[in-house]
């Protein structure tokens, strides 16, 4: 594993900032059947972090959200601007995206997003020691808590997706914390490399096997395991559209 270099006399570079930490229950969601926790709200105290996540944090679909590779979402901050331009016709969309926890995240992190984030990063944030596990891909929940029915399209087009952390070392964390860069095993692929991926369809053969070589998540794993085999996308209708 490559160490980011750093003087014995300082500690791992700060590369960040725990902007919020938000929790959720799940509840009925807005079609029959379904639930979700997405509504999350920021904790003011500190918060325990174990391997399947958030202390007092739920998941609506267990089957496609959290687990140990999805144990915390994340999402930058500095992501909310561009999309309060690009949804100013949404009053809806817009008084969400006044305060973190618009895309259902636990952390809202500032100083970070998918393009500075790379697959495998190690953090130390708080007590607790993380990993960078995988993108986002979005779901149809999304469309329904904005109010824009393309709105998880967008999100996966605009590469502004958000990404999950599996935890290493169980800790309290709580805002204010600073994100500690403590390993980057793979800088040749920042998040946002790979999100385009799979956003753009892409299935060139080489292009796989070089994501193959990288310690994916089973879901990723499967994902581009099969664009190998066939040569063709996946069909997201399930997953954008519900």
């Amino acid at each position: 594993m490559t160490r980011i270099p750093v003087p014995a006399d300082r500690a791992a570079p700060a590369i960040g900032v725990l902007r919020a930490v938000l929790t959720g229950r799940a509840r009925p969601y807005t079609r029959p059947g379904s639930a979700s926790a997405i509504d999350k709200q920021p904790c003011d105290a500190p918060v325990a972090v174990g391997a399947e996540g958030l202390a007092g944090d739920e998941q609506g679909d267990p089957r496609v959200h959290g687990g140990p590779f999805k144990a915390v979402h994340c999402y930058a901050w500095e992501q909310y601007a561009p999309w309060r331009a690009e949804l100013a016709g949404h009053p809806q969309a817009l008084a969400l995206l006044e305060r973190p926890g618009a895309f259902g995240e636990n952390f809202s992190l500032q100083g970070i997003d998918e393009a500075g984030v790379c697959l495998g990063d190690q953090w130390q944030v708080g007590g607790a020691r993380l990993e960078v596990s995988q993108g986002r891909q979005p779901c149809w929940k999304l469309s329904d808590r904005f109010g824009v029915p393309d709105m998880a399209l967008r999100v996966q087009s605009s590469l502004r997706t958000g990404w999950y952390l599996r935890v290493l070392e169980a800790g309290a964390v709580r805002a204010g914390d600073r994100v500690h860069l403590l390993a980057r095993p793979h800088p040749d692929w920042p998040l946002a490399r790979i999100m385009r991926a799979i956003a753009q369809g892409d299935c060139t053969p080489a292009l796989m096997h070089q994501l193959l070589a990288l310690p994916l998540p089973p879901n990723w794993q499967r994902l581009f395991q099969r664009r190998l085999d066939s040569g063709q996308v996946e069909d997201w209708r399930a997953r954008l559209d519900g």
